[in-house]
């Protein structure tokens, strides 16, 4: 890897001025890897950027924020020769964190110099490529909320802290049909969470996923809507007692079908949210993404 593209979102996280490119920029020079920084404004010119690149034929291409920089650019890269290197430098980084990229910068960029290719796997509702998971129901209608009261100038965990409150106060159930590789159930449940591969649900290390390449969606569904119950749900999780919930129910599947009186939901897809029709098509791509991974 001698020279490669660094795709910039300057909006991650904390923000990437002038002074911490030029800093990135040294320390992939340090490394061995001649990088050139190009700054992509918005998720439509992320996905632009990452066309060109595949179009040239660019082996490598480094996308430096959050997940929704690695979701922009696996969109484009899943299916193509085009491998992707993540430089964390959003919020969470559940994707390189889960890939096994160290969150601090100059050991991130160490291992993405001393990396090897590997093949992960992508999720896919209706056509959208997810790295991370998706969701209906209780998050997606958060979302709108949460960024209502960030433009009112509350910081995203207070907002996010609020918009869960009024939600958990009067959010309905969803009635849902679920075809799991073609096997139908009927469930009334607050959401349905779809993830790419398996994660953890209980314990500290919740919502971590050991391996990224197992071929599977997971998929998670509760019965209990009322805000009280729904958080010793969560305790329950996070005491590693989850199991002994009768109302929480978790599987693997290759193929998922949602469909409901609805013909249009709100999904999160990695964090964002779209108004997709129903049915909603999920389904997983085994190997599609290849990744430079530590």
């Amino acid at each position: 890897m001698s020279s490669l593209p660094l795709l910039i979102n300057p909006r991650s996280g904390a923000g990437c001025s002038d002074d911490d490119v030029k800093r990135l920029v040294e320390l992939f020079r340090k490394a061995g890897i001649e990088a050139y920084a190009q700054h992509a404004r918005s998720h439509d010119e992320m996905v632009s950027l990452a066309r060109e690149l595949v179009r040239e034929r660019t082996p490598v291409i480094i996308g430096a924020g959050g997940d929704g920089t690695v979701n922009a650019l696996a969109s484009v890269l899943a299916g193509s020769d085009a491998a992707l290197g993540v430089l964390p430098l959003g919020t969470l980084n559940h994707f390189a964190r889960d890939l096994g990229i160290p969150l601090g910068l100059d050991a991130a960029v160490q291992a993405l110099a001393n990396g090897k290719r590997k093949a992960v796997d992508v999720g896919e509702v209706n056509g959208r490529v997810f790295v991370n998971n998706s969701s209906i129901g209780l998050y997606p209608t958060m979302v709108p909320r949460r960024e209502k009261q960030r433009r009112l100038g509350r910081s995203k965990w207070h907002a996010m802290l609020w918009a869960a409150h009024t939600v958990l106060r009067g959010h309905p159930f969803l009635d849902v049909a679920l075809e799991l590789d073609g096997v139908t159930q009927r469930r009334r449940t607050p959401f349905v969470f779809v993830g790419n591969n398996v994660y953890q649900m209980e314990g500290f290390y919740i919502g971590l996923r050991e391996q990224l390449d197992c071929g599977v969606l997971s998929v998670y569904v509760t019965h209990r809507y009322r805000r009280l119950r729904l958080m010793l749900l969560a305790l329950r999780a996070l005491f590693g007692r989850l199991h002994q919930a009768r109302d929480f129910e978790a599987s693997t599947t290759r193929k998922l079908r949602i469909e409901s009186r609805h013909t249009r939901l709100l999904v999160a897809i990695d964090g964002e949210v779209e108004a997709l029709d129903l049915p909603l098509e999920y389904q997983i791509r085994p190997g599609a993404l290849q990744v430079i991974a530590p």
